[in-house]
């Protein structure tokens, strides 16, 4: 059998050697080789470097954002071809729609995060323009632009699919091209998975290669500009964070560590309540999801001290309907192990365990596998354990990575918190109760200590997501065991892959610099109104300037009666003089605001197709009838929607009054139409 061929350097190559074996999961009959011998580690960077990052750097965030939802389309078409694959593994169906679904979920959240939340260019701002002198001509903001290297992406065996999507998509979104490296045992799954992505032809050149094998000296080669994220053990995590070339370079570094995850069941949570079923439902889940080989499972079960027996039998009565075995045959709930070298590790973690607890259920050495031998196969059955004393080290140190979890009693709400915190760093924690108290101070006490901190009761029951199921929109890293880093988290997971700089320049410079108007800048006053201008023909800085109005006391009054807005300092002019912000009686905001609407638009159809919201409204200085307003709209932002005839205008807005102080200041978003319907 052929080893994998590795695709770098725009080919896919063939290895120096004939590799190592890989082995299936169920059966033990050999699947792959595996071997990345001969591939030169430092050209494939510098091919990422050179073609992948100009080649995206010439597409902005919704372009990349396009491509990544044609992407996740073309993959979901083979879905049934990775689901088939994934058997090998030793996945379930369920886990493998887990695992090749997940990812594919997380190209398409990515995409949306892409076109709804990230500017149309390359550039993306980030907080307030800071103004750095008096006059506003020295003014600063901070801008994230993609940094100029590769993300290395070094993947763990148990999601061959959704580990590396989830790692892709948000580097890809910034700009940057990504290296995968698959772990050995799973990396048959990722390799077509790659050949895929590949074959579609949506990629720019280079934004995606990847090595099957060892690592090699790849991480010899990385530099100030690369990235570096890994998932797997906390042991390994810590010796890539500590490389030497790493260090030195002052490497990103992103680590998502196994971890000793918690579930709490609040003392409110008795038998017969919909939360203690939840709660026993969803630690029989995440022990055998996966065969419990997932990074998110729950590993220690915390439940109240005079609870402990009622919560074991529970926990038997419904582990014992799981079947075991080969996940083509009917009825199978929970496959193999990745391997047999996977499932020796659990067994000499469960031996550690048993010091400080008794198995209630399940023997790893005697047990029934459906249609398949238990022997060649990395079959083991789920093994609950129960630790009457919760203080003993072994729970909060060890991590069985797989079918296994340890109930363990707490006295008290301080003491269910400081078990949880003894795990020295989670990806996840939940907490099963409809006591909000309790919640509360469990979430506040050990967050500082979780990634993420699920809460389930009977009211989130039905949407909720489950323990151990990472969302693109949320982080997905821990502190310390846990690796200290964080994985997706949406808009945050692309900015890990970006440089944010401080530009301090002057407004107009600014302004050219990140492709949004700045007050202080240029405006331009054209003879054609704006608003009758299509998407193609605005321009940033386009600017209308129409009044004044006078405010009379009649349109006080009347927007008053119209509204049923009759708040006193609009009414009573003795009772707003007494009002410590107001000199009298003065003019609704919202009067001001639409009398500002009615300056600035054009009443004829034309381009603009929607006034859709403002956004940042600020009340300033209060306007009295007899003031005049005068409103100033500039064209601040401008941002074409891909595969749509339309795009958004984002109008920056300045009220004043005959004083020429500000009154009102907010943005309009506007939905503009483009001049030839062009949906590119």
């Amino acid at each position: 059998m052929s080893a994998l061929r590795s695709y770098v350097g725009g080919e896919w190559q063939r290895p120096a050697d004939d590799g190592t074996p890989v082995l299936d999961a169920v059966t033990g009959a050999e699947v792959a080789r595996v071997s990345s011998a001969g591939i030169d580690m430092a050209a494939a960077l510098e091919h990422g470097r050179r073609r992948g990052g100009p080649a995206l750097g010439e597409l902005t965030f919704h372009q990349r954002a396009a491509l990544l939802k044609s992407l996740a389309s073309y993959l979901r078409e083979h879905r049934e071809e990775l689901y088939a694959l994934s058997a090998s593994t030793g996945a379930t169906r369920a886990d493998a729609k887990f695992d090749v679904d997940g990812g594919i979920g997380a190209l398409f959240a990515y995409s949306s995060k892409g076109r709804r939340e990230l500017p149309a260019g390359s550039v993306q701002l980030d907080g307030p323009v800071e103004p750095l002198g008096k006059g506003g001509t020295f003014v600063a903001q901070h801008v994230l632009t993609p940094l100029r290297g590769v993300a290395v992406q070094i993947n763990a065996f148990n999601f061959p699919v959704w580990g590396p999507l989830e790692k892709f998509a948000p580097a890809f979104l910034a700009g940057v091209p990504s290296l995968i490296k698959p772990a050995t045992p799973t990396a048959y799954l990722t390799h077509r998975l790659v050949e895929l992505m590949v074959d579609s032809e949506l990629l720019p050149e280079a934004a995606v290669q990847l090595v099957c094998g060892g690592a090699g000296d790849l991480l010899d080669h990385v530099t100030d500009q690369d990235l570096v994220s890994f998932t797997g053990s906390a042991a390994t995590g810590q010796r890539l964070r500590a490389h030497a070339t790493i260090a030195a370079n002052s490497v990103r570094f992103n680590a998502e560590a196994d971890s000793l995850n918690c579930s709490i069941l609040g003392p409110d949570a008795t038998p017969g309540t919909a939360e203690f079923d939840l709660f026993v439902d969803q630690l029989v889940t995440e022990m055998t999801v996966k065969a419990g080989q997932k990074c998110t499972a729950i590993r220690r079960a915390l439940v109240p001290a005079e609870r402990m027996d009622e919560v074991v039998d529970a926990a038997r009565e419904r582990l014992r309907e799981v079947v075991v075995g080969n996940p083509a045959a009917e009825g199978v709930r929970m496959g193999a192990l990745a391997g047999t070298e996977q499932r020796e590790e659990v067994r000499r973690s469960l031996k550690a365990l048993l010091e400080a607890g008794t198995l209630v259920h399940g023997d790893p050495d005697r047990f029934e596998v459906a249609d398949a031998d238990a022997e060649r196969g990395a079959f083991l059955p789920p093994l609950l354990l129960r630790c009457d004393d919760p203080d003993l080290p072994q729970p909060h140190e060890v991590e069985a990575f797989g079918p296994v979890s340890t109930l363990l009693g707490y006295e008290g709400t301080a003491h269910a918190v400081e078990l949880a915190r003894r795990g020295r760093g989670s990806l996840v924690g939940s907490v099963v109760s409809a006591d909000t108290d309790f919640t509360r101070d469990v979430v506040l006490g050990a967050a500082s200590r979780h990634g993420r901190m699920l809460v389930l009761n009977d009211d989130n029951a039905g949407e909720n997501t489950g323990h151990g199921s990472p969302l693109p929109a949320l982080v997905h890293g821990g502190p310390g065991r846990a690796g200290g880093g964080e994985e997706l988290g949406g808009v945050r997971g692309v900015q890990h892959h970006m440089q944010r700089t401080a530009v301090q320049a002057d407004p107009a410079t600014l302004t050219a610099i990140t492709g949004q108007w700045v007050p202080g800048a240029p405006r331009t006053e054209t003879e054609q109104h704006p608003f009758r201008k299509h998407l193609e023909d605005l321009r940033v800085g386009d600017t209308v300037v129409a009044g004044p109005r006078t405010i009379t006391d009649e349109d006080v009054a009347h927007f008053a009666d119209f509204t049923g807005d009759t708040f006193y300092a609009h009414t009573d002019e003795q009772a707003a003089r007494e009002n410590p912000f107001f000199d009298g009686r003065v003019a609704h905001g919202y009067l001001v605001v639409s009398f500002a609407a009615g300056l600035f638009v054009h009443p004829d159809p034309g381009p603009v197709l929607a006034n859709y919201g403002l956004e940042n409204l600020r009340f300033l200085t209060p306007t009295y009838p007899g003031d005049s307003i005068t409103v100033t709209m500039t064209a601040k932002q401008i941002t074409p929607r891909v595969n749509a005839d339309h795009g958004e205008v984002r109008w920056d807005v300045d009220v004043t009054n005959g004083d020429g102080d500000s009154v009102a200041k907010y943005d309009v978003l506007t939905l503009v139409a483009k001049r030839t319907g062009d949906r590119a």
